[in-house]
């Protein structure tokens, strides 16, 4: 039996928008643009997404790939996340799990946080994260 390990890590991604934090925010709280920019994409398609924004509840969206992509074409991935706690227009805390081809390749602690600077909004996503050794291959 091969010994199952853990890889933890945290990273930090900082970016500026010309936007106000309500409307950058938006993004994160309304459906239809969350789905836009987190579940679509070129590699892929979308099988199902929904989404509970609220603390307690739920975002739920599964994807397959498409021909040309980096897995095989139609291997399943899955994404389940939980609201843990948000601060309008200020943060939102959620922890979630990633999964390819029915293996739990990771789970997350992930932190957003917006903040005002002038003109633009601030946005710091903060991730830890434990990466499940040959879950992906």
């Amino acid at each position: 039996m091969s010994e199952l390990t853990v890889v933890h890590s945290t990273f930090v991604i900082e970016r500026s928008y010309s936007a106000t934090p309500e409307k950058v925010l938006a993004a994160f709280a309304d459906p239809v643009k969350k789905r836009r920019w987190f579940a679509e994409g070129e590699g892929f398609e979308v099988d199902e997404f929904q989404m509970d924004f609220r603390v307690g509840g739920m975002e739920r969206a599964r994807f397959r790939f498409k021909p040309g992509a980096p897995l095989e074409q139609g291997t399943a991935m899955a994404n389940d996340t939980y609201y843990l706690d948000i601060v309008p227009n200020r943060r939102v805390v959620v922890a979630y799990t990633m999964t390819v081809a029915d293996k739990r390749i990771s789970c997350s602690l992930a932190t957003t946080e917006i903040f005002p600077a002038g003109q633009v909004s601030k946005l710091v996503y903060t991730e830890q994260a434990a990466f499940f050794a040959g879950a992906d291959g």
